[in-house]
């Protein structure tokens, strides 16, 4: 199974690709897309573009998108939900079942602690797939909610097994 793992910004939103082999994970890319200056359709359009050019290229099977918290500034927080709205309709565009994971769950998946920071968390993704260059904090946060929705598919897996066994 190939994962795109989606971390949601407005001026960068990153982007990273893992494939999942069992419990063994391999990095695919990671990278970010820019939105850049001007008014607000257009940035959306440019992060639009540059996602979807990722999932045409990377043709992932499952996508996964870390989920907003509200703060103090309620317009940055509108604009970041319009990018995360990118970061979700991209995947289902291409018919992709999307996850969607809270950030405390990201981190603590991939760090074993809910409230690490993004140097852990970097940290983290280097030692799960070795060898790995990462281009960016945000690259870095998306391969780590890949990562977390390739744990929690298997362990979906895994009761789904377990129900089907003790049904038969």
């Amino acid at each position: 199974m190939r994962v795109l793992g989606i971390d949601p910004g407005l001026r960068n939103l990153g982007w990273g690709v893992v494939d999942v082999d069992g419990s063994r994970l391999s990095h695919v890319a990671n990278g970010t897309c820019r939105s850049g200056e001007g008014e607000l359709p257009e940035r959306l359009r440019r992060l639009y573009e540059e996602l979807q050019a990722v999932v045409i290229k990377f043709a992932p099977d499952a996508a996964a998108v870390e989920q907003t918290f509200v703060n103090k500034d309620g317009a940055a927080t509108l604009k970041l939900g319009q990018a995360r709205g990118i970061a979700l309709l991209v995947p289902a565009q291409a018919g992709l079942c999307v996850g969607e994971y809270a950030p405390n769950t990201v981190k603590k998946t991939v760090v074993g602690v809910g409230h690490a920071d993004k140097g852990q968390v970097a940290h983290m993704v280097k030692m799960q797939l070795p060898g790995v260059v990462i281009e960016g904090p945000d690259a870095a946060d998306a391969l780590a909610v890949a990562i977390c929705h390739a744990h929690h598919a298997r362990s979906a897996e895994a009761v789904s097994a377990a129900e089907k066994m003790v049904r038969a």
